[in-house]
């Protein structure tokens, strides 16, 4: 599904040049469920940033779906990442004056997609993560754990190929996180592709492989025993 060659990223100032990334080289397969695991400032965020198209790298090769986005415009890399990336964040990033169901919605509004089928859509994936009985209600009026569960709702309800999670159980309690982390392995195991940073060994072990960043570099890649 997508491949990083050579790929680097590099932040300059008038007095000081940081590599977050130097020398990733990754392969991700559709329908893989990968972890990326690292301490604090060692490129985890750079990373998915890149690969969720929201930033480029200096230099290398990111090759999505068999095309070179790398170097791309902000504008073609927004109509690729519209079309086949969702977005789950560790704070949730509902907007309170919209009901949980207008949240949802909200992620089709870029589409051409009628009206009755951006409801009906809405309709099947609050049921999907079981969050159909608070249609109605406001993000404040929810718990962590459902304002991740609409949080998940908006990321897969455009049917996007890859489902990058930053954090996404970091503001939650144990017993949601697991939920969050179960949700996301059905989705997975439907044909969903996940990348998910997080802190978190336990939550990592849900993902097929484990990817290690230090200083900006792949130092480690662990499978998962099936």
């Amino acid at each position: 599904m997508l491949k990083l060659h050579n790929l680097t990223k590099i932040y300059r100032t008038d007095e000081v040049e940081t590599a977050a990334l130097n020398g990733v080289n990754i392969e991700i397969a559709q329908g893989e469920f990968v972890s990326i695991m690292g301490p604090s400032g060692c490129g985890k965020s750079t990373l998915l940033n890149i690969i969720g198209m929201l930033d480029n790298p200096t230099s290398g090769d990111y090759i999505f779906l068999g095309e070179n986005v790398a170097g791309y415009s902000e504008a073609k890399l927004a109509n690729i990442r519209k079309q086949n990336i969702g977005f789950i964040f560790q704070s949730f990033n509902l907007i309170d004056e919209l009901t949980v169901a207008e949240n949802i919605e909200l992620a089709l509004l870029y589409h051409d997609i009628p009206a009755s089928e951006r409801r009906d859509r809405v309709a099947h994936v609050m049921d999907k993560v079981g969050i159909a009985h608070r249609a109605s209600h406001m993000p404040s009026q929810l718990s962590g754990g459902q304002q991740q569960r609409v949080a998940v709702a908006r990321a897969v309800v455009g049917d996007q190929a890859m489902i990058l999670a930053d954090e996404p159980t970091g503001n939650l309690d144990s017993a949601h996180g697991q939920e969050v982390m179960e949700m996301l392995q059905s989705l997975n195991e439907e044909g969903t592709s996940i990348i998910m940073v997080t802190h978190s060994p336990a939550h990592a072990d849900y993902a097929r492989r484990t990817i290690n960043l230090f200083d900006g570099h792949v130092v480690t890649e662990d499978l998962r025993a099936a």
